[in-house]
Formats: C-alpha cells, structure tokens, sequence
C-alpha cells in the first residue's frame, strides 16, 4: 500500500520530525511511505495513495486522489476536510481526538487563574517597575474555588477541562448536542446546544471547547455575549470560528464580560491590528494549548496503531462521524 504522509506548516513544531517518517518506514517495511512537505508536493504525490497521514485536505488535493481510501490526521479537527465531495465518497477519516485533552485542559486552567489573579495587570507593572499592589486589589481577585463553570463541549477536551476545575472547588456545569448522554466526572448538569443563552448568566467561567461544525460556527456572538455577567471571562482553545471575533473583541473593551483566554483565532496569524492585542483584559496565546512534549511520539503511535488495524481489517481508533463533523 502506498501511503502519504503530508504534516507541514510555517510553524516549526507542526511539521512532522523525518525521524517519524523513517520509523514508520522500519515498523511497516511492506508499505511505500511518500512524504510531502508543501501543497505543490502533495499535488504530485497524492494521486499514488491508497491512505494519507495527514494535517489538512482540501478538495482539489482530494480531486487528485482517485486511490485514496483511509485519512489520519494528527489533528482532532477535520473541518477543514470535509467538503461535500468527501462526505459523498467512501473514504474513512480518523483524528487523533482526546490525544492533546490533558495538556489542552492545563492551559485552560493556566488561563482562567490568570485571569482570575490579575497576571496581565501584574506582568504590565512588572516591565514597568512599578510595585502594583493598590491597583491589583482595587477589585477583588477571584478563585476557581467556589466559581460556576460552562463548558461548551463534553468531548476529551471538555471532558478534561471539567475534572480538572471540579477538583479546584468549581461547579461544573456543560453544554453538548446529547445531553441524555452519561455525565463526564466532575459535572453536575448538561443542557443542550438551545439552552445556552440559558446557561451562560450563571456562569464565572465559560469554556469553548466544542468541534468546529456547520452548527457550531459563530455559537459565540454579540447576543451570547451581552448574556454573560460582565465578571464572567471567555476562554476558547477550540477554533476562533466559533466565535464572532469582532463582537468579542467589543464586549472585551466595553466590559460586558471581565476577560478572555484566547487560544486560536478567526484568522491566524492574529492579525498586528486586531483590538484584541492590546485588551487589558486578555491573555492571548499563539495557538499553542495543544503541543505536548511528547506530540509527535504520541501522534505517530496512534497512526502506527491504526494502520495496523486497517491492514487486519479491525475497527479503526477515533473514526469521524463525516455527517456529524466530528
């Protein structure tokens, strides 16, 4: 079987080691591995492979790919991957979901104290020399203990996030389309997706961590933000897509809500220009909540995992639900 494997990005630490390549080769000394580094050789490549170990898909790569049967990505996110022509084929795609919950959950933990104990504040005065103690109790800091927390999302990473502020003294609450569904430890109520607007007033902290799908897009906007108490803080590591990044940024600067954590972006880079960079009020973060020391160890022990499957004809780890969208 030929297999491409296409993990590349202008980011360093996003692009697959070869070394990985290469202990792919030794561990499946019966399959042709092709690696691409760059769409132009993917272009080339792609129309040879029976199965794919890759980061994203658009649909003229696809278009190339008539022997294309099984997609891995080392990613949970497939958004970017299913056009409608992928969803009508019979190709399988399987994610690498609940790899990067626990190291995902610990920034979201990172941001939320931050926030809470005024690290923004202090770090400005810091580079300043200035000994800011008045100005950072003028209002009181706050703790997890004792907070009520929304988490938009009860996959791995939601899942993971709400163990973590349970065991810190935080009522949990969550938000997710099968709300029937056994709660994840830690959570005391589920509602679903329609009764957020519901939801979101009685929460100190609201979490996204939901998939990006047709359903979840914008679920973040100006009506869900003016529902939220003005102490409240946002924090999204999911995708900036499901957040109205202009109506955030002006519920921010007019204090509608107390902060946000943010993670990922509409667009990224993040644009020099956006408000959202100079909010005292926020913690911005490069895209970097889910990249553990171990990544690409764990990343490539799942394909390996799987590959092997495909090969024996078993069930394959963490299929996609393609209609679902994750």
């Amino acid at each position: 079987m030929n297999i491409l494997v296409a993990i590349y990005s202008q980011v360093s630490a996003w692009n697959i080691p070869d070394q990985q390549v290469e202990r792919l080769r030794r561990e499946f000394p019966a399959h042709a591995f092709v690696a691409a580094r760059n769409d132009e050789e993917v272009a080339r490549l792609i129309g040879g492979a029976d199965a794919a170990f890759m980061g994203e898909m658009t649909r003229d790569q696809f278009h190339l790919a008539p022997s294309l049967r099984w997609i891995h990505t080392p990613a949970a996110g497939v958004g970017s991957m299913l056009c409608q022509e992928v969803l009508d084929a019979p190709i399988v795609i399987s994610n690498s979901r609940g790899m990067s919950a626990d190291v995902i959950a610990e920034h979201v933990l990172t941001l939320a104290l931050g926030l809470f104990r005024k690290l923004p504040l202090a770090i400005r005065r810091q580079a300043e020399r200035t000994w800011a103690q008045d100005e950072i109790f003028a209002a009181p800091t706050r703790t997890i203990g004792g907070a009520a927390a929304l988490v938009i999302g009860l996959g791995g990473i939601g899942a993971a996030v709400a163990r973590r502020f349970s065991a810190l003294g935080a009522t949990v609450s969550g938000i997710r389309r099968h709300p029937g569904r056994e709660m994840p430890e830690g959570v005391v109520r589920v509602a679903p997706p329609g009764q957020l607007l519901d939801q979101l007033p009685q929460a100190d902290i609201v979490v996204v961590a939901a998939p990006h799908t047709a359903s979840t897009r914008r679920m973040i906007g100006a009506p869900e933000l003016r529902a939220m108490r003005n102490d409240a803080i946002l924090i999204n590591v999911s995708r900036g897509k499901l957040v109205d990044e202009s109506a955030l940024a002006a519920a921010l600067a007019s204090n509608t809500i107390g902060g946000g954590g943010l993670d990922v972006f509409d667009r990224e880079p993040l644009d020099p220009a956006s408000p959202l960079w100079t909010l005292p009020n926020v913690i911005i973060t490069p895209h970097t909540s889910g990249f553990r020391p171990d990544h690409w160890d764990v990343a490539t022990d799942l394909f390996a995992e799987n590959l092997r499957r495909f090969d024996s004809g078993e069930p394959l780890l963490n299929v996609v639900d393609k209609a679902a969208g994750y």
